[in-house]
């Protein structure tokens, strides 16, 4: 299994969790207007008893076709948020030592047996934690090779940029996701919507 898998594993994993909550949610505001619905039926049902038997069953329908509705908007827009925050930049902005610990993994991933650079965007150089450079430097010696942090900062919002002899390979998050975003959409879709 590549780093990338195990990204999206993790990925779909979380977006799992919260599509769990967001449908537990829905249920809850489904339960609330069918409840509603029965309170109105009860006080209808006071005034006339043949008028309320109407009343309620077509209040029901209704009541439980409107809250069908609702919850299945609510949770179809919930999911396709979840899918573009997920495909989009929104690791960027994860818990800060999971996502240097991704950022472990994708380094294990595509660091090549030799020595070179690695810069990461501006951002993660202001938040980089504490034997963070020792830590890139044992995965590069694992994998045969040498990495150091460049002085300079990427352009880039997440990821990082590994630099060989002057030729720069891109592994910022944007580029790996653009590269991956239907696939991923794909599993994301089957893993959401089945």
């Amino acid at each position: 299994m590549t780093g990338l898998e195990k990204i999206v594993e993790q990925i779909l994993e979380e977006a799992n969790t919260q599509s769990d909550m967001i449908l537990e949610d829905a249920q809850k505001k489904a339960d609330q207007i069918i409840e509603d619905a029965k309170v109105e039926a009860d006080k209808i049902k006071a005034g006339s008893a043949e008028k309320v038997s109407h009343v309620k069953a077509d209040g029901m329908a209704r009541a439980k076709s409107s809250a069908d509705l609702k919850k299945r908007q609510t949770v179809l827009k919930a999911k396709q948020e979840i899918i573009n925050e997920v495909i989009g930049n929104g690791m960027i902005d994860m818990e800060v030592d999971r996502y240097f610990h991704m950022m472990e993994r994708m380094i294990g991933n595509a660091v090549q047996p030799k020595s070179g650079q690695i810069s990461f965007s501006a951002k993660d150089m202001e938040r980089l934690p504490a034997g963070f450079a020792k830590r890139v430097s044992e995965i590069a010696k694992a994998h045969g090779g040498d990495l150091t942090l460049a002085d300079k900062a990427s352009d880039i919002d997440g990821g990082f940029i590994l630099i060989y002899g002057g030729i720069e390979e891109n592994c910022s998050l944007a580029a790996m996701f653009h590269a991956q975003k239907e696939e991923m959409a794909d599993k994301l879709n089957s893993l959401l919507f089945t």
